[in-house]
Parts: C-alpha cells; sequence; structure tokens
C-alpha cells in the first residue's frame, strides 16, 4: 500500500498537508534522490529527504499519538520564543520521529486543554474550520452583564476581523462583579473569546479552555500535566472530523475499581523542563 508523499509526512508529524506541499513546490523534498512532485506516492521504504536531511522512517509511519495537555498560564505555545518565556514543548514526553504539533494556539493568559498530535493530518482537520469543531471555555468575567449583552453576543459581534458570535452560553456562577459562565464557539480566532466579551464592555479576568470537540480536561489534572488519549479515544477524535471509517467504533470503556471510566483515570504523565 501507498499513499500521497504530502499526507504520509504529515501523519509523521513533520509539518501541515498544505505545508510540505509548499515545500514540495519548493524543491525542497528528495524521494530516492529525485525531486519530489506533488502527487507522488511512498510506502514509508523509501530514502526520502527534506532540504539533504535523510529523514528515518518507518513504513507507514508510527502509531498516532495524542495529548491532551493542562496548559498553564505563562507558557508559549509556540515552538521558540524570541523572549525565551516557557513553552509547552519543554514538557512534554519525547518522540524518537516526529513532532508533536499543537491543535490550535492558547495564548500567554489562558490555561486549559490543548490537544497535541504526531500527526500532522489530524491537527489540520481539527484546526480547520470546515470541522466545525466545538471549543468550550469557562470564562470568569468583571463587570455588570446584561441580558441584552448576552443576546447579541449570541446573535454576533462584528470585530475587526468580522462577525463573530458564541454558539453557546451558560451562567456558571460567581459573586460579587465576578461572574462564570461557559462559552461554546466552533472556530480559533485570536483571543475571538476575550474580544467578544470586551467588546460589551466588560473584562475577562480568567478563561480556561475545558472542552475541544470530544476531549474534555480532566478534573484533578494539575497545569503542566498532560493525559496520552488511549485507542479509543483516538478513534473518536478521528471521526469528528471524518478521518475514521464509519464501521470504527471506539471500544467500551471499563470502568475503575472506583466504578468510574475515563478521563479519571488516563495514561497521564507530569510535565518536566529539558
Amino acid at each position: 500500500m501507498a499513499e500521497r508523499l504530502q499526507k504520509f509526512l504529515a501523519r509523521m508529524g513533520l509539518g501541515s498537508r498544505r505545508q510540505i506541499e509548499d515545500w514540495i513546490r519548493q524543491g525542497r523534498i528528495t524521494v530516492n534522490g529525485v525531486v519530489a512532485q506533488l502527487g507522488g506516492q511512498v510506502n514509508g521504504a523509501e530514502k526520502i529527504q527534506i532540504d539533504g536531511r535523510p529523514l528515518q522512517v518507518r513504513p507507514f509511519g508510527q502509531r498516532r499519538r495524542v495529548l491532551a495537555y493542562y496548559k498553564p498560564v505563562g507558557e508559549m505555545t509556540s515552538r521558540h520564543d524570541p523572549e525565551d518565556r516557557p513553552t509547552i514543548f519543554e514538557r512534554l514526553p519525547p518522540l524518537r520521529d516526529g513532532r508533536w504539533i499543537a491543535v490550535g494556539r492558547l495564548d500567554l493568559n489562558t490555561q486549559g486543554l490543548l490537544l497535541l498530535t504526531n500527526d500532522g493530518e489530524l491537527a489540520n482537520r481539527l484546526m480547520h474550520p470546515s470541522s466545525q469543531i466545538e471549543r468550550e471555555y469557562a470564562v470568569r468575567v468583571l463587570g455588570e452583564v446584561a441580558p441584552e449583552m448576552l443576546k447579541r453576543l449570541r446573535e454576533g459581534v462584528v470585530l475587526e476581523d468580522g462577525l463573530a458570535r458564541f454558539d453557546a452560553i451558560r451562567e456558571a456562577g460567581g459573586e460579587g462583579a465576578n461572574h462564570w459562565y461557559h462559552v461554546i464557539l466552533r472556530e480559533g480566532r485570536h483571543r475571538e473569546v476575550r474580544r467578544l466579551w470586551e467588546s460589551q464592555g466588560v473584562t475577562v479576568s480568567r478563561l480556561t479552555r475545558v472542552r475541544y470537540g470530544p476531549v474534555t480536561l480532566r478534573r484533578g489534572l494539575h497545569p503542566g500535566h498532560w493525559d496520552e488519549l488511549d485507542e479509543a479515544q483516538v478513534v473518536e477524535l478521528l471521526r469528528a472530523v471524518g478521518l475514521a471509517s464509519p464501521e470504527s467504533r471506539p471500544e467500551p470503556r471499563q470502568p475503575s475499581a472506583t466504578g468510574r471510566i475515563w478521563p479519571d483515570r488516563p495514561r497521564g504523565g507530569r510535565g518536566f523542563r529539558r
């Protein structure tokens, strides 16, 4: 079996499919010593080089992995920061082949669930607006919130980059001037949650992403730590973006001794600094 070169390399976590297509057009990739062409197919047994550097690959890439990382406030989502601030990649488990790809971003002052995978195609599908993947946030706002404001946020507000709105808003309590809300949207524009609330004259004093598609931030997971999704959870994620076949079904999750199922007992890890 073989597959298109850009899809194969994206699945290995070397970049998004679109990015790799650009590398092919630029003549940066060779296969068995010949400059690669768009549409070319590989099975993993070839000698593949990017910018003259050989790739160590196995046939059909490697096992697809997905992490659910609890990003703390103060960490950058970028791989390198010119101001030398800490990044999420310093805490992740090492990969023998490929690299971790962040599914979207969370800004410096936002915490919560960040998915990472070594599968570039999966990352691209999860981020692409056409997939309509829900993102859910817990938001603490400072200031009085009137019913008319909530109505506007549901119907749509014109921001500098176009119309934006929340698909759902749910009150979640609070005291005094601080109130908690859970909001859902289906796109990942820069600081969109904060900008929507600020358009109504209130300030976001705390923001946590608690869900991305079918994956929920586990209660009890501490900032700077991660859970690795098991096979059933990965299949569920693949189905959400149309990458799993219709007959694929997650295996039933077995309860633990406490009677609970995931996410209370996932395979997890503690973040570390290299």
